[in-house]
């Protein structure tokens, strides 16, 4: 029963955080160097291992699908498969996982050292309201980043699996007839749907872990457990919104 109170509490708890987080968007233009900030730590800074992971997500993409298609004689629809896979579901979810990894994580640490440290009372007592100034920035940032991160993760998974079927020998389909079939089978709402799928993932492990920062308590050793429940908590939330989202966009 401890369990339901707290999850239905974490609930309303991150429901309220974002009514009051969007009650301050007008103030969102005179925090613009905040939201830049935001925009470099996420975004850029996740860019690099979400390249290497789609790159490498799309070579294994190719090759499996190379040995099992070799079987029918149907190798020159590799690159349709990849080309689907990666826009629809791996490369949104994928950004969404290493965000919460990477981006939730850290701000639940930040804000939970600031909500320990008294830091956040601080701002409060100076009549500064933390979702204004803590939360705002990063919800906005997200929302600008995630679309590039997932078109990236897109374009540099297409490219690895066209390599892997390029070069591996039982495969030996030129990038020509790959990019054919890709282009023949993935359209523009394949895309579109990935893009809101890594929207709606990255602005939820980016509220939660904000949410869980801000309602920590206790002492140094409470940072650690927000971090691990903001990240658990993100995961959970991605693989449970994947399906319904999946299924709203069909």
């Amino acid at each position: 029963m401890k369990q339901i109170n707290a999850i239905l509490e974490g609930f309303g708890s991150t429901l309220l955080l974002l009514v009051r987080s969007l009650s301050y968007v007008g103030t969102l233009p005179r925090q613009f160097r905040r939201f830049v900030e935001q925009c470099y730590l996420i975004g850029y800074t996740t860019l690099p291992i979400v390249a290497i992971l789609s790159f490498f997500i799309g070579g294994v993409l190719a090759l499996q699908s190379g040995y099992s298609m070799d079987n029918f004689g149907a190798k020159e629809f590799i690159g349709s498969l990849v080309g689907l896979s990666m826009a629809r579901e791996l490369g949104p979810v994928m950004v969404a996982v290493l965000v919460a990894g990477r981006v939730g994580s850290a701000i639940a640490a930040e804000l939970a050292s600031m909500k320990v440290y008294q830091e956040v009372d601080a701002l409060l007592t100076m009549n500064i309201p933390p979702e204004r100034m803590l939360v705002l920035p990063r919800l906005a940032a997200i929302l600008v980043m995630m679309p590039v991160l997932a078109i990236i993760a897109n374009l540099v998974g297409w490219f690895g699996g066209a390599l892997v079927a390029q070069n591996v020998d039982f495969i030996a389909l030129s990038p020509d007839k790959y990019f054919e079939t890709l282009r023949r089978y993935t359209d523009f709402h394949d895309v579109w749907s990935g893009i809101v799928k890594a929207e709606i993932f990255g602005f939820v492990v980016v509220l939660v872990s904000c949410n869980i920062g801000l309602r920590t308590k206790g002492g140094p050793r409470e940072i650690g457990a927000s971090v691990t429940r903001a990240v658990v908590a993100s995961l959970i939330l991605i693989l449970v919104l994947d399906y319904f989202v999946t299924k709203a966009l069909m």
